[in-house]
């Protein structure tokens, strides 16, 4: 049975490679999750889960993790990558997870997916204390990645 997580940490990551998955490896090495096997979650974060600012991952462990990517072999093309949680008021509700990518600078994805969020609670009926994002930006040089993401884990401590 699968431990639901008790704290989570939001890492983005960025790289450049000769061919679109080398991109992609280099920014999951960049954002620390790059030697795990990523479970891609769909994006609710569990009740009273806690952020940390360092998560130890076994390597080659099975990973729990929403993120947003996007790869371009355009050079000079800007992406984009960002991940936003949004908080409850009540810790005995869960908080969701967006992400959202495009070919636009950072700015606007993350405001982009920063609304998703206060969407999210409005829809469900949840009053929102706060949103949490992190994202990054890259001008493409030969064939580039981003990635950013919400690592999600269980600490016995916590």
């Amino acid at each position: 049975m699968v431990k639901t997580p008790t704290v989570y940490k939001l890492v983005k990551g960025f790289g450049e490679g000769n061919m679109p998955l080398n991109a992609f490896d280099k920014a999951l090495l960049h954002a620390g999750v790059g030697d795990t096997n990523l479970v891609r979650m769909s994006s609710i974060v569990p009740p009273s889960c806690k952020e940390v600012s360092e998560i130890v991952l076994p390597k080659g462990g099975l990973i729990p993790i929403a993120y947003a990517n996007i790869t371009s072999d355009k050079p000079g093309d800007i992406i984009s990558a960002c991940i936003a949680v949004g908080i409850p008021e009540d810790p005995t509700q869960p908080g969701v997870i967006m992400e959202h990518e495009d070919h636009l600078p950072l700015a606007q994805v993350e405001a982009t997916v920063r609304q998703m969020c206060v969407d999210a609670f409005e829809y469900r009926g949840r009053a929102l204390r706060e949103v949490k994002s992190l994202g990054v930006e890259h001008v493409v040089e030969k064939c580039g990645s981003v990635f950013a993401a919400a690592v999600l884990w269980y600490d016995e401590e916590n």
